[in-house]
């Protein structure tokens, strides 16, 4: 079956941009030009992926991305032309998976969809990772910390997978991007950093360590 995509994005010839080589390479795609089509088409489909459009009219594009966490943990890439770090920050706090500035690339586009949708469709038989008071469900693609649920992008979820996998490897940005992104990324590794800052704000413990000049890593436990 076609993985289904909606796009919610106000400009016309955007969508155009979007839905010809999407459709081409195979997706089933439904299109929305304003916030409030875009909740109505959420509620009344089943879909694999959003691109989201965060200047839109009605509804815009946060809010619309806040209702849908609200109920669904669906991937999520935001389209914008806003592109300071706030902006980014926002995005990421708001549990978006990924954040495309335009003017973009279609290839690009197409590259960060299929990597995401990839990524969140492995079913991986593994059971639970245990690191100190942090324990991840690979199946259910859920954390707890202290026995507490921490609500994960799939970006984070990926990057705390990768480094409680494989306790004291040091992990580039650069391999970051290619083990959990999946594609090459041509922008600067900002984004790298932007999702370890919101992992470590949301797990609230200080196990994912910074190795100045190289890259990111959780310690080997201690078991003496």
């Amino acid at each position: 079956m076609d993985k289904r995509i909606l796009v919610i994005e106000d400009e016309p010839a955007i969508q155009k941009i979007l839905l010809e080589p999407l459709v081409a390479a195979g997706y089933e795609v439904t299109t929305a030009s304003d916030g409030l089509e875009g909740i109505t088409a959420f509620r009344g489909g089943s879909f694999d992926l959003i691109l989201l459009d965060i200047m839109l009219p009605k509804i815009g594009g946060y809010a619309v991305c806040e209702m849908i966490r609200q109920t669904s943990k669906i991937p999520i890439i935001l389209l914008t032309a806003l592109d300071t770090e706030d902006d980014q920050i926002k995005g990421f706090d708001l549990l978006a998976d990924d954040y495309i500035t335009k003017p973009f690339s279609v290839r690009l586009v197409l590259k960060r969809v299929e990597a995401l949708l990839r990524r969140t469709s492995v079913e991986d038989d593994a059971d639970v990772i245990l690191y100190k008071e942090i324990a991840l469900n690979e199946a259910g693609r859920q954390v707890f910390v202290s026995e507490h649920e921490v609500v994960l992008t799939n970006l984070e979820f990926e990057i705390l997978r990768l480094l409680m996998k494989n306790p004291g490897r040091v992990f580039s940005r650069d391999d970051l991007l290619n083990l959990v992104w999946g594609y090459e990324y041509v922008a600067d590794e900002k984004g790298v950093n932007f999702h370890i800052m919101n992992l470590r704000k949301k797990l609230n413990v200080g196990y994912i360590e910074t190795v100045r000049g190289v890259g990111y890593k959780i310690a080997k436990e201690d078991r003496k």
